[in-house]
C-alpha cells in the first residue's frame, strides 16, 4: 500500500506524470501548476492500467486524479463508451461531467454524457444513440439503460466508483455490484472513498484485481483555509440568530445553510424569504430541473442563500459560496466534513459556522477530535451591531447610486421637485419616505437591543443554602421521587411496547415505495429502523407497524412529512379494522380492497372507509311509494323515478 502525505514537498509537476501535451496545456490554462497529493499518487498507476483503491477526504482533487488518466487513454475515433463513472448523487454526476469537459477542452470530438434520474429518458436515449466516450451517472439510471440495452458496455475500459462510502450510506452498494457484474472482466477499476468501511473493502476485494492502495494522510481532515466556529444555542431563537449572522458577516457572498430534514429546508427558506433574503430550498423531493435551476441561480447571483439537506448538497461546487452554516448539527463527523467542504475549495477561503445546543456539546467535541482542529466559540452579534452594519451598507449603496451616471439623477430630481411643490414638503421628508420604502423588507433599525446570551446561571454550589437543609444537624435524606418507577418503565416502553398498525395516506397509485416510507420515518421523524416493522402497500393507502405509544406531537409531525410532494398522513388505525392480508410485494389488491360496485354476498367485507363507492342502498317504500319489494328491476325502477 502506498502512503502519501499532504505535504507539498512530495508533489511533482504535472509534466512528470506522463500526461499528454494537450492535457498539460489545458491544465496550464485553468491555472493548475502542481498536482495535489492524491493526483500525484494516483495518476501514474491509472495511466499504467492498474486497478486502484484510493482513500482521501472530499475536496482533495479526486476528480482530476481519475479524469486526467481516463482522458489520456481514450480512443477518440470510437464513439462507444470507454469509461463509466458512478456517483451517488445527481449533483456530483453533473460536477464530474463538467470537470471532464473542462479538462478535455483541447481534445477534438470528445463527448461526455451525464445520466441521472429525474431527467427525460427520451433525451438520454437520443444522446446515447449519438455516442459518448465517457458516461457519468447514478447507479439507478445506469441500471435502467443497461437493462433497456441502450447503454452498451462491451467496449468499456475503465470504471470509477466515486464517493464509495456515500454510496454505501445511501444503499446503492447492491446496485453498484450489479453494474460491475455487467461490465467486461478485463476492465480497469478504481474506487475512491473518504473512508473505507468493511463493506467497501469487501466490494473492492471481489471486483478489483490486485489494486494499488493509495491513502492520503492529511494533516487535518478539513481544509485549513476554512475558519470554523460555533455558537451555543441559548437565549435567542435560532432563526433570529441566523439572520443576525447573515447581516453581520461583512465578507458573506453566498451561503449554504444545512438542516436535517426536507421539511426543514422548505420552512426555513420561506421564513428567510419573508424577511427579505434571496433564499431557496434544495432537497431530494424537488424535481431535477428545479434543483439545477436553484444551483444555477446560486452561481449567477440570483440567489444568495440555499437551505439544503446533506444528500441534496453533495457535489455542489459554487465558487461564490463563502459560508456554510450548520443550522442543525450533523449526526456524524463525516457529514460535517462533507458539509463544510462546500466552501474553501481549490484554495479559496471560507467560513463554517455550527449551531450547537447545550445537549449537543458531546457531538462538538467528537467533531473536533475527528477533524483535529479546534472550533472557536463566537458571540452572537447584537441587534445594535446589525443595525449599524445595515445603516453603513445603506449609505454606501446611496453614494454608489449617486456616482453612477446611468442612474439618471436629473430626471428623478425633477420628480422630487414636483412632489415638493405640489405638497409643500421638505426634500428631507421625501428622502426619508423613499428610504423607508427601499428598506421596508429589511429595516435598518432592528428594535431594542437584547443580550445575545442570558446571564450564566449560578452554579449549584454558588446558590445560597436552602433553610430546610440546615434545620437539623443530621444530613438531609432525599425523599424518593414520586412515580420514579413509572417514569423508568415508561422510558423503556418505546422499545418494549407491542407494535401497532398505522395507516399512511399514500399507496401504490401515488408511486410510493417501502424504501421511501422507511426513509421518511427514519430521516424526517427520527424513528430508528429497528422500531419500524412490517410495511404493506395497497392502491390508495399503506400500513406500517410502529411502536404503540408514539406521542401526539410526534404523530402530528409524522403526518406532515412530505413524500412525493404529498403529506404522509400517518394515523393510528382503528382497532376494528381488519389487518391487511398480503405484504407490499403481492400483486394486486385484496378482494376487500377492490372498488365496491354493487351489494352482494361479500358486501360486508373490508372497511367501509376504504371502498371507492359506498354500498348501494335498497329503494325504500317509505321514500318511493310503489317501489318493488325485491331487488329485481330495482335499479331500473329507481332510474325512472329520478327522471320523473
Amino acid at each position: 500500500m502506498t502512503e502519501a502525505s499532504s505535504s507539498p514537498a512530495i508533489s511533482s509537476p504535472f509534466a512528470q506524470l506522463g500526461l499528454p501535451a494537450e492535457l498539460l496545456a489545458t491544465l496550464a490554462e485553468v491555472g493548475y501548476e502542481t498536482p495535489s497529493p492524491i493526483q500525484a499518487a494516483c495518476i501514474p498507476h491509472l495511466l499504467a492500467g492498474r486497478d486502484l483503491l484510493g482513500e482521501a477526504q472530499t475536496g482533495t482533487g479526486k476528480t482530476a486524479a481519475f479524469a486526467l488518466p481516463i482522458l489520456a487513454r481514450l480512443d477518440l475515433s470510437s464513439p462507444r463508451p470507454q469509461a463509466l463513472v458512478l456517483t451517488p448523487t445527481r449533483e456530483l454526476a453533473l460536477q464530474v461531467a463538467e470537470a471532464f469537459a473542462k479538462y478535455a477542452h483541447r481534445l477534438r470530438n470528445f463527448h461526455v454524457l451525464p445520466i441521472y434520474g429525474g431527467q427525460s429518458m427520451v433525451i438520454q436515449l437520443r444522446q446515447l444513440a449519438r455516442g459518448a466516450h465517457v458516461i457519468v451517472g447514478t447507479p439507478g439510471r445506469i441500471m435502467d439503460h443497461i437493462e433497456r440495452g441502450s447503454l452498451k458496455l462491451d467496449a468499456l475500459a475503465t470504471l470509477v466508483l466515486d464517493e464509495g462510502d456515500e454510496m454505501l450510506r445511501m444503499g446503492f452498494i447492491d446496485d453498484v455490484e450489479w453494474i460491475l457484474e455487467h461490465t467486461p472482466e478485463n476492465r480497469q477499476t478504481a474506487l475512491f472513498s473518504a473512508t473505507m468501511p468493511a463493506a467497501i473493502r469487501e466490494v473492492a476485494h471481489r471486483h478489483l484485481r490486485e489494486p494499488e492502495e493509495i491513502r492520503i494522510r492529511a494533516a487535518t481532515s478539513t481544509v485549513a483555509k476554512i475558519r470554523q466556529c460555533y455558537w451555543t444555542v441559548r437565549g435567542v431563537d435560532k432563526l433570529d440568530a441566523l439572520t443576525r449572522i447573515l447581516d453581520a458577516e461583512e465578507r458573506l457572498d453566498a451561503a449554504i445553510v444545512f438542516v436535517r430534514t426536507k421539511i426543514g429546508t422548505e420552512e426555513l427558506a420561506n421564513k428567510l424569504a419573508a424577511r427579505g433574503y434571496a433564499a431557496a430550498a434544495l432537497n431530494g423531493d424537488m424535481t431535477q430541473g428545479l434543483r439545477e435551476r436553484v444551483i444555477e441561480q446560486l452561481k449567477n447571483g440570483a440567489l444568495d442563500i440555499v437551505i439544503a439537506t446533506d444528500v441534496a448538497a453533495r457535489g455542489i461546487d459554487v465558487p461564490r459560496v463563502s459560508h456554510v452554516i450548520n443550522y442543525d448539527i450533523p449526526y456524524d463527523t463525516e457529514a460535517y466534513v462533507h458539509r463544510i467542504g462546500r466552501t474553501g475549495r481549490a484554495g479559496r477561503e471560507g467560513v463554517a459556522i455550527l449551531f450547537v445546543a447545550p445537549r449537543e456539546r458531546r457531538m462538538l467535541k467528537t467533531i473536533e477530535r475527528a477533524t483535529r482542529q479546534p472550533i472557536e466559540a463566537i458571540a452572537l452579534p447584537t441587534r445594535e451591531d446589525v443595525s449599524t452594519l445595515r445603516i453603513s451598507q445603506f449609505k454606501r449603496k446611496v453614494l454608489d447610486t449617486l456616482a453612477n451616471p446611468d442612474a439618471a439623477p436629473d430626471f428623478f430630481t425633477g420628480v422630487i421637485d414636483e412632489i415638493v411643490e405640489e405638497n409643500d414638503l421638505d426634500a428631507r421628508e421625501i428622502a426619508a419616505a423613499l428610504a423607508y420604502l427601499v428598506q421596508a423588507e429589511r429595516p435598518l433599525r432592528t428594535g431594542e437591543d437584547d443580550s445575545q446570551e442570558p446571564p450564566t446561571p449560578a452554579r449549584r454550589y454558588d446558590r445560597p443554602p436552602r433553610e430546610e437543609i440546615f434545620t437539623t444537624g443530621a444530613p438531609r435524606e432525599r425523599a424518593p421521587r414520586p412515580g420514579r418507577e413509572e417514569i423508568l418503565a415508561r422510558r423503556g416502553a418505546f422499545a418494549d411496547s407491542k407494535p401497532r398498525r398505522y395507516r399512511i395516506a399514500l399507496g401504490r397509485d401515488h408511486g410510493i415505495t417501502p424504501k421511501e416510507i422507511v426513509g421518511a420515518l427514519a430521516n424526517e421523524g427520527g424513528i430508528e429502523g429497528r422500531f419500524i416493522g412490517q410495511i404493506d402497500l395497497f392502491d390508495d393507502f399503506s400500513t406500517v407497524e410502529l411502536p404503540a405509544d408514539l406521542s401526539a406531537d410526534l404523530l402530528a409531525a409524522l403526518a406532515r412529512i412530505l413524500v412525493r410532494h404529498r403529506p404522509l398522513g400517518l394515523r393510528l388505525t382503528d382497532e376494528n379494522e381488519s389487518p391487511p392480508a398480503r405484504r407490499f410485494h403481492s400483486s394486486g389488491p385484496r378482494r376487500d380492497e377492490r372498488p365496491f360496485t354493487k351489494p352482494g354476498r361479500h358486501a360486508d367485507r373490508g372497511h367501509e372507509s376504504d371502498r371507492a363507492f359506498p354500498p348501494r342502498k335498497k329503494p325504500s317504500r317509505d321514500e318511493y311509494p310503489g317501489a318493488p319489494k325485491g331487488r329485481k328491476h330495482a335499479k331500473t325502477w329507481e332510474k325512472r323515478q329520478k327522471k320523473r
